[in-house]
């Protein structure tokens, strides 16, 4: 039995999962996630903010120390988003190289392409669907960046892009107003369906016959749309959410106030003020799949980039 983590660091969070790997079998000791908001002020200063590298480290500090606690024995930390766009990462890779360290000499974070990232995701998210549902159109709506990759069930990518807009993205750069007045919302509007223009040209999205939404904005909008009273992984991963009422929540959510949005109970406080921007991306992806298939609907999937890091890993051992 060998235990491997996966981290994950995005523009907005800082994931860790932990799984037991025997022979063929991959057994789930932990998977966590904190708001750190790392890109925060990126995307206008070009720079890394030295107190959100601080909370970076914070939370790896943490995360390092479960992972001494569950006995882990190779570890793969991928940077994605604002480190790939910061003219200072090197202070943020020299903190990872410090902390992971401690279980793998001469671990780091990696800085991945979105390419890489959207294959990754890809893996993950379609670990638990059947092969048949396939080709599949995996969604990884993050912070800074939203990748599309289209594949098949045996992993086989028919083309993946990585187009720059996220919820952090969004509403630092346009939907500044709490909430959006009707003039920012237009103009992050017109913004997501220029990169959505270019994702149709470069992914075959009218070839895939299911959809997955990942990553933070799609499962929090899935625990809104089911009415849950506290925010529970097994309900979501695997929900199906219709376009009709999704797009019905996130209009809503558009209009609320961060303080309106806080007071749903499976809200995280840390996505409240952003959820608005992926909103807006998340009603461009719909139009996007209108356009171009007759599905109706998506899948929901808790699992992602840290469950393909870690297939990865397995397969070295």
């Amino acid at each position: 039995m060998t235990r491997l983590a996966a981290v994950d660091c995005g523009t907005n969070s800082i994931r860790l999962l932990i799984v037991e790997v025997n022979g063929q079998e991959t057994r789930e000791i932990l998977r966590t996630m904190k708001i750190i908001r790392l890109g925060q002020g990126v995307d206008a200063t070009g720079e890394l903010d030295p107190a959100a590298i601080e909370r970076a480290r914070v939370a790896l500090r943490e995360y390092v120390d479960k992972m001494k606690r569950e006995y882990v024995q190779d570890v793969r930390m991928v940077a994605t988003s604002a480190t790939r766009d910061a003219s200072n990462k090197e202070d943020f890779f020299r903190m990872t190289g410090e902390l992971l360290g401690e279980i793998v000499p001469g671990a780091r974070a990696e800085v991945i392409s979105g390419e890489e990232e959207a294959r990754l995701s890809f893996r993950g998210a379609v670990a638990d669907l059947p092969p048949e549902a396939g080709p599949f159109c995996v969604i990884d709506l993050g912070g800074g960046s939203t990748e599309f990759v289209v594949g098949t069930s045996d992993g086989e990518i028919l083309g993946a892009h990585s187009a720059q807009m996220g919820c952090v993205r969004l509403t630092e750069r346009i939907m500044r107003t709490d909430p959006p007045s009707r003039s920012e919302r237009e103009i992050a509007e017109e913004y997501v369906a220029e990169r959505i223009a270019d994702v149709e040209k470069i992914v075959p999205v009218g070839k895939a016959q299911t959809f997955v939404g990942c990553a933070g904005t799609f499962t929090t909008l899935a625990a809104l749309a089911l009415g849950l009273e506290a925010y529970d992984a097994r309900a979501i991963h695997d929900s199906r959410l219709r376009f009709a009422a999704l797009k019905v929540l996130t209009n809503q959510l558009i209009e609320e106030t961060s303080t309106q949005r806080a007071a749903h109970p499976v809200m995280h406080p840390g996505r409240a003020d952003v959820i608005a921007g992926g909103s807006v991306v998340v009603n461009g992806i719909i139009d996007m799949i209108q356009r171009n298939t007759q599905v109706t609907d998506m899948v929901i999937s808790e699992k992602d980039i840290l469950d393909g890091i870690v297939a990865g890993l397995a397969e070295k051992l």
